[in-house]
């Protein structure tokens, strides 16, 4: 298979309320506009996608028509605690999880859209103890 695309697509009751929250906090810009579905681009030198559908609408096979739930979109970022500010210091959303260092080799904290999607905000550290040795493996170091 020769992939030309990979994005995400939310199944969202609250359809314009997420598109906000993705473009105006999070970069994205829309590309594409119905009643029922909006695609989102977030530009740059890799172009990142997001998709948001209204679970009711037709394309989605009988039995399946329903909200996201248990979805967590990781976002690696240069700086956590400079988003760490801008987020939830200056924009004031709330943290579901508050920012801290994980010794397997995150700094990070979690906020929800309006869908209750996690969104992991995350800069890459270095790991430490076990983990190091897990890593290796994993990459064959």
């Amino acid at each position: 298979m020769e992939l030309t695309s990979f994005y995400p697509v939310i199944a969202t009751t609250r359809l314009q309320e997420s598109r906000d929250f993705y473009t105006r906090l999070l970069g994205f810009e829309t590309t594409f506009a119905a009643d029922w579905y909006v695609s989102l681009r977030r530009p740059g030198t890799v172009p990142y996608e997001l998709a948001l559908l209204d679970p009711t609408h037709p394309t989605l096979p009988e039995g399946y028509g329903k909200p996201v739930q248990g979805l967590l979109l990781n976002f690696e970022v240069v700086d956590v605690d400079a988003e760490w500010r801008r987020l939830v210091d200056e924009e004031g959303l709330a943290p579901v999880l508050a920012l801290r260092s994980e010794d397997f080799g995150q700094r990070h904290f979690i906020v929800a859209d309006p869908s209750g999607v996690l969104i992991d905000i995350i800069t890459p550290i270095e790991p430490v103890g076990d983990f190091t040795e897990q890593y290796a493996e994993i990459f064959g170091t």
